[in-house]
């Protein structure tokens, strides 16, 4: 498992019962997580003061209850990023803390390669892994379908400096606008993959991972330059191994270009020694 330990500024306390007690900065707060199936520690009094906590609804989705006095968003900070976090809908807090240990694998890679290099990130959010690819010298292209998530990254690049980084914002469905950049002959050096298990794009577009996650493979690896140095696919559906991850981006990327793959289950520690699982990951890369 690969294991996001380094954080400063958000921890993970506790966990069970179908819920998570986080620090988000200064603020305690509750969030559901199926995955956390085992018995939360009664004992810890945080469990009964948090500023807010989130109660999904037997009808789908959910609110959040809010206990105490907290801003409506804050800024989080972890080494030269900077991050705003809000509670958002559908228990989210507009940043996976998780994905720090492909943000550090990801500025590893590309400050050895040095030179221009060519980002693009699929499935963006609020741009978490756009931060750590232009904060590590990359040319940056940012797609996702909503236009709001795609506000929020140019926040985060300003927030950590980089407001005037060579970072492109698109807002557009990630499967039109990949078909278009083939046509097009566009290519890039490094591929970011970071798709919801079901969704749908600007025009009611659906997207399905299991359905359609491989033809997707085949047509980012196409878009892969002479001299490629990564593709990252994460996923948080449990309907996905991290085998049958590290299968898709061999067979596509590694099938094309050989290099390495592989792939393991991302997770946050606990205080209490135990991790939680929050996905995985699956890493292509070519030796630089």
């Amino acid at each position: 498992m690969w294991i996001a330990d380094e954080w400063r500024e958000y921890e993970l306390i506790d966990a069970g019962d179908g819920e998570r007690l986080e620090r988000w900065g200064a603020y305690i707060l509750i969030r559901p997580d199926p995955q956390a199936v085992w018995r939360k520690d009664g004992g810890n009094k945080l469990w009964h003061c948090p500023h807010a906590r989130y109660h999904r609804s037997a009808a789908g989705g959910g609110q959040w209850e809010f206990l105490k006095p907290m801003p409506d968003d804050w800024e989080l900070a972890q080494g030269a990023y900077r991050f705003k976090v809000k509670p958002m809908g559908f228990k989210h807090m507009g940043l996976f803390p998780e994905q720090l240990v492909n943000w550090r694998w990801s500025d590893r890679l590309l400050r050895k390669r040095g030179g221009e290099v060519r980002v693009l990130n699929l499935f963006a959010y609020t741009g978490g892994a756009t931060v750590a690819a232009a904060a590590a010298g990359a040319f940056v292209c940012h797609v996702d379908a909503a236009k709001g998530m795609v506000q929020h990254a140019r926040e985060n690049a300003a927030l950590s400096g980089l407001g005037g980084a060579g970072i492109r914002y698109i807002v557009d469905d990630c499967m039109k606008f990949v078909a278009r950049e083939l046509r097009r002959g566009s290519k890039y050096d490094a591929i970011i993959l970071d798709p919801p298990s079901y969704g749908r794009g600007p025009g009611g577009e659906v997207w399905k991972i299991e359905s359609a996650l491989y033809a997707f493979a085949e047509s980012c690896a196409a878009l892969l330059s002479d001299r490629p140095l990564f593709m990252l696919l994460n996923a948080y559906t449990t309907g996905l191994s991290a085998e049958t991850m590290r299968n898709v981006l061999g067979m596509t990327a590694g099938k094309k270009f050989g290099g390495e793959t592989r792939a393991a289950e991302i997770g946050i520690p606990m205080r209490n020694g135990y991790t939680l699982p929050c996905g995985a990951s699956a890493r292509w890369e070519i030796s630089v």
